[in-house]
C-alpha cells in the first residue's frame, strides 16, 4: 500500500489559519483598525490645517488697509461683489441700499482713503512675495524681513521664523547627536552590566520630563550659567534654546541608536576581539558602521523631535524675531509663534490664516524629512549588505 503523502506547507497552512481561535481573530483586527485608524486622523488633521491656510495658498486673502480712491462714476462701473468688497460690505447689505445711500458710502469711502498717508497700507501682507522677500517699509533704511503681525501695518514674513527655527535645531542636534551616540555605544558595547542597568534606565527617564520643565529649568537656571560662562549679552537665545532642547532629544537618539547598536551579531565583534582590536576599537570601526542606518534613523527623529518642540523654545529663546547668523543672539521659532499668537487672533483673519499656513508648512517639513530619512536608511541597508 503506497504512503500517505503529507499535505503541502501552504494547505498545512490554511488549515492552521482556520483553527484559529476567535480571539485571535479579533486581535488582528483591532490591530489592523487601530493602525489604519490612526494613518487616517494624520491625514485628518493635515487636512484641516491645509484647509484653514487654503486661502493664503490660492492667494485668495487681502489685507490691504487702503486702495486708490473710485470716483463716483468708477465706483458705479464695478460689479456689485466687487463694490460691497470696496465699500466693506457684503453683497447683501448692498442690494438693501438705495442709489443715494450708495452715492454717500463712495464719497466717504474716497474722503477716508484720501486720509491714509502710508503707502505701506496699500500693500498686501498676505501675499507670497511679502512672506518670502525682503521689503523696505516706510521708516527703514533697507529692505528687511519682519514677522510684526500686530502692528499698524502688519508684517508676516516667514524667514525670521525659519532662520529662528534651523539655528534652535541646529544647536539642539550638535548637542545631543554627539552625546546621545557616544551613550549609546558606551552602553551597548564598552559598559559591564551594572553600570548598563543604572545607566539606561536614567537616560530614558529624561524623556519622561514634561518639557515644560524642561523650558523652565532652562529659563531660570541654564541661561544664567550659560550667560555667566560664555558672556553674551542677550541672555534668552537660540543657544540657550538649543542646549535645553538637546536635553529633550537625547533620549530619544539614545534609545533608537542604542537598539540599533545592540541588534548587531555578537559574531561581529567576536571576531574583530580574536584579531586582537581593542573593545573601543570594536565599537567604533565594526559595530557602530554595522548599525549605520538604525543611528541614521535616530538622529532623523532626534531632528524631527527638535523642530516641532514648543514649550522648551518658547520660554528659553527668547522670542525674538530677528535675522541673525549668531547663535547668540534672540530668535523666535515657528512651532513658538503658532503657541504664543494662536489663541488672540481673530477666526477666520489674515492672521489666523497665517499662522494655520506656518503649521501646514511645519507639518510638510517633517514629513518631507522623515521621508529623506527613510530612503536614505534603506539604501544604507543595501549598502552594508551588499546589494547593489
Amino acid at each position: 500500500m503506497p504512503e500517505q503523502q503529507p499535505p503541502a506547507t501552504g494547505h498545512r497552512f490554511s488549515i492552521l489559519r482556520q483553527r484559529r481561535r476567535p480571539g485571535e481573530w479579533l486581535v488582528e483586527r483591532g490591530i489592523f483598525a487601530v493602525s489604519l485608524t490612526s494613518i487616517l486622523m494624520i491625514f485628518l488633521i493635515f487636512a484641516f490645517v491645509g484647509r484653514e491656510s487654503l486661502p493664503v495658498i490660492l492667494g485668495q486673502t487681502n489685507n490691504a488697509r487702503a486702495h486708490k480712491p473710485l470716483t463716483l462714476d468708477e465706483a458705479k462701473q464695478l460689479p456689485a461683489g466687487q463694490l460691497a468688497k470696496y465699500l466693506g460690505a457684503t453683497t447683501a447689505e448692498l442690494a438693501t441700499y438705495d442709489a443715494e445711500m450708495v452715492k454717500t458710502l463712495i464719497e466717504l469711502k474716497a474722503e477716508e482713503l484720501q486720509q491714509i498717508d502710508n503707502p505701506d497700507a496699500r500693500i498686501n501682507t498676505t501675499s507670497w512675495r511679502m512672506m518670502w522677500q525682503p521689503h523696505r517699509w516706510v521708516g527703514y533704511d533697507k529692505a528687511e524681513y519682519i514677522w510684526q503681525p500686530t502692528s499698524e501695518i502688519p508684517k508676516y514674513n516667514f524667514v525670521p521664523l525659519v532662520i529662528g527655527s534651523l539655528k534652535a535645531t541646529l544647536v539642539a542636534l550638535l548637542f545631543s547627536v554627539p552625546l546621545g551616540v557616544a551613550a549609546a555605544i558606551y552602553i551597548s558595547q564598552l559598559a559591564t552590566p551594572k553600570v548598563r542597568e543604572l545607566v539606561k534606565p536614567t537616560i530614558e527617564l529624561l524623556s519622561g520630563i514634561p518639557s515644560v520643565v524642561l523650558g523652565f529649568f532652562a529659563l531660570i537656571v541654564l541661561a544664567s550659567i550659560l550667560q555667566n560662562v560664555f558672556h553674551y549679552s542677550s541672555r534668552l537665545n537660540a543657544f540657550v534654546g538649543g542646549v535645553a532642547l538637546g536635553l529633550a532629544v537625547i533620549p530619544v537618539i539614545f534609545t533608537i541608536a542604542e537598539d540599533a547598536l545592540t541588534s548587531v551579531p555578537k559574531s561581529y565583534s567576536h571576531a574583530a576581539l580574536a584579531l586582537g582590536a581593542a573593545p573601543w576599537q570594536v565599537a567604533w570601526q565594526v559595530v557602530l558602521p554595522a548599525a549605520l542606518p538604525g543611528v541614521f534613523a535616530a538622529c532623523v527623529l532626534g531632528f524631527g523631535r527638535a523642530i516641532g518642540e514648543t514649550m522648551i523654545v518658547l520660554m528659553a529663546s527668547g522670542n525674538a524675531s530677528i535675522v541673525s547668523a549668531s547663535i547668540f543672539d534672540s530668535c523666535r521659532t515657528i512651532t513658538a509663534t503658532i503657541a504664543a499668537e494662536l489663541a488672540e487672533v481673530v477666526f477666520g483673519g489674515p492672521h489666523y490664516r497665517i499662522l494655520f499656513l506656518l503649521g501646514t508648512l511645519l507639518f510638510a517639513v517633517t514629513f518631507l524629512t522623515n521621508l529623506a530619512g527613510d530612503v536614505i536608511v534603506h539604501r544604507l541597508k543595501k549598502r552594508l549588505e551588499g546589494v547593489r
